[in-house]
């Protein structure tokens, strides 16, 4: 599946999640998806959680942040010695 159609699982409106980037047709978000992988999660665990979640909800969460990031500046908050 393309980029273009990834992107399109993922919707922002103002009256769900306070516009918050969800996964079309529900109210969990963006953040929330990537938290539970971050934690340790699987796809498979979070699909057997969220019946009706596919892989390609996850990837598109995945890409979604991806592009997210890519315009964002990072000021470290603390210095790695060298």
């Amino acid at each position: 599946m393309n980029e273009e159609k990834l992107l399109e699982r993922i919707v922002l409106n103002p009256q769900v999640m306070v516009g918050k980037p969800v996964r079309r047709g529900t109210r969990l978000t963006v953040e929330y998806i990537l938290n539970l992988l971050a934690h340790g999660a699987t796809a498979a665990t979070i699909r057997e959680e969220y019946t009706g979640l596919e892989d390609a909800d996850i990837q598109a969460c995945l890409l979604f942040a991806v592009k997210a990031l890519g315009t964002t500046t990072f000021m470290p908050l603390t210095l790695e010695p060298a």
